[in-house]
């Protein structure tokens, strides 16, 4: 397992994007939804290989804070389940992350999502 961050570091209402590892391809999208932690791969399934979504760093919500956004192609995503709700991905959806919270509010990701890009079908 890999550490992410800490849970103090996602406030509720927020989105954050965390590195898993130096190097890594693709940031980690982490927030709140309904008193849980959620994450997805930042990686638009727009594209092949997926496109990063923030305009700036942690924007990853749409301006009314409902749903996830690509801001480079204006898809937007439900945040419960990462599917696409509008925009060019209709039918696909962002890949989620497996988090681990240790007793001390370490967030932990599997390995594997260091070099893990791309999306789902």
């Amino acid at each position: 397992m890999l550490r992410l961050c800490h849970i103090d570091d996602v406030p509720k209402g927020a989105t954050r994007g965390f590195l898993p590892a130096p190097g890594a391809p693709r940031r980690v999208i982490v927030l709140w939804h309904d008193g849980q932690l959620l994450a997805y791969a930042d990686a638009c399934p727009h594209y092949r290989g997926g496109t990063p979504m923030a305009w700036r760093t942690d924007a990853y919500l749409s301006g009314d804070g409902r749903h996830l956004e690509c801001h480079a192609h204006g898809a937007l995503f439900d945040i419960a389940s990462g599917d696409c709700i509008a925009g060019p991905c209709l039918g696909r959806r962002l890949t989620k992350v497996a988090l681990h919270v240790d007793e001390d509010g370490t967030i932990l990701v599997p390995d594997h999502v260091a070099g893990r890009g791309g999306s789902e079908r």
